[in-house]
């Protein structure tokens, strides 16, 4: 049997994007015709080697290549000859692209052995990043299109957000984010035991601008009789402040999990986001989500069935105490929220549906 060469490159390697490159080689480990290699930079301070080997199978191929998140012409361009070095002699019959700065000196390198089929995941696009300045945002969207436009590639969405501005680009199709249901369920089979006597709050992922802590800070200062827990940790700690808010530091997967899991309900502050994957796991921990209403986090969240989505820091407010006030409701929430990602976030499922693409 003739295998397919699937080839990942991706700037970034860690948080989400990590997850689902991680996600997508362990799947397909299982899948007799496909053989994986991954291009990663380790720049990121957040990259973490010593995961790599319980991360990834034995049969995927990991190789370092040094490349920059913010535009180096030098680096870059230093960057894209040793892509194209990499690709001309791995010979992939597919390029899977991650994150922006992969998505465009990929697809430039990519030309280095042309029958590639190229796709492109952006995993939340560069141009709606809300830590930079609306030039820097212009002149991402402006470069998103001409390289499409230039190079050509196929955008496989990770939401159906990133879907519609992706069809906005060129052309794209759509591949939800997944988690595997089981290996998280089962934190709500076995670790069920929750203290009924507070009301608990909480959210996981890094004290950075990104997250908005700022706002998660707020929410807790306006509600001292709620506590409120903030897994990970980050450059912006200086920002928690209030007395109500217990901050845990990094913990590994199964702990956190069993932490997510005596939450109430679940809150994400992020100014922007792909789809994120803790919102998921929170979701088929049967936990209402309430959110702020931008890209991603829509995605996940449907208004007043599985949770809210706010725009205001009063709107998070009354959101809270509306699900603290009515059992019944919360008790409702928590169902739709397993219900929807079982629906629409099932990895295996998803994964498949990207075998055929990668096959097509």
């Amino acid at each position: 049997m003739k295998k397919i060469k699937v080839l990942h490159i991706s700037e970034t390697f860690a948080a989400g994007v990590y997850t689902y490159i991680k996600d997508i080689n362990q799947f397909f480990k299982n899948i007799d015709d496909v053989e994986s290699y991954v291009i990663y930079s380790g720049n990121r301070k957040d990259t973490d080697r010593e995961k790599f080997k319980t991360d990834f199978p034995e049969s995927s191929t990991l190789i370092e290549v040094s490349m920059t998140r913010e535009i180096s012409p030098v680096q870059d361009f230093k960057s894209t000859i040793a892509l194209f070095k990499q690709i001309r002699k791995i010979k992939p019959d597919v390029i899977h692209l991650h994150s922006s700065k992969a998505g465009v000196i990929g697809r430039i390198a990519s030309k280095a052995y042309p029958k590639a089929k190229v796709y492109y995941t952006p995993n939340g696009y560069s141009f709606l990043r809300e830590d930079v300045s609306n030039f820097k945002k212009s002149l991402f969207r402006t470069i998103e299109k001409w390289i499409n436009l230039i190079f050509g590639g196929v955008t496989v969405a990770c939401g159906d957000t990133e879907f519609d501005y992706a069809q906005k680009i060129g052309k794209a199709l759509l591949v939800r984010n997944g988690v595997e249901i089981n290996s998280v369920y089962k934190f709500k089979e076995h670790n069920s035991n929750k203290n009924e006597s507070q009301f608990v709050v909480g959210t996981m992922g890094r004290l950075s601008p990104q997250k908005n802590p700022g706002l998660f800070n707020d929410i807790a200062l306006k509600m001292p009789g709620v506590k409120f827990i903030w897994i990970g940790d980050g450059e912006l700690s200086n920002l928690i402040t209030a007395s109500n808010i217990e901050v845990t530091g990094w913990m590994p997967r199964e702990k956190a999990l069993e932490t997510v899991n005596q939450f109430d309900v679940y809150i994400q502050t992020s100014l922007w986001e792909g789809l994120p994957f803790t919102i998921i796991e929170a979701m088929i921990l049967e936990k209402p989500i309430i959110a702020n209403n931008v890209i991603g986090n829509k995605d996940a969240v449907k208004d007043k069935y599985n949770g809210f989505l706010c725009n205001t820091l009063e709107e998070f407010v009354n959101s809270i105490e509306t699900l603290q006030k009515d059992e019944n409701l919360l008790k409702e929430m928590e169902t739709n929220s397993n219900k929807r990602a079982k629906e629409l976030f099932d990895r295996d499922k998803n994964f498949l549906e990207l075998a055929e693409i990668y096959r097509s």
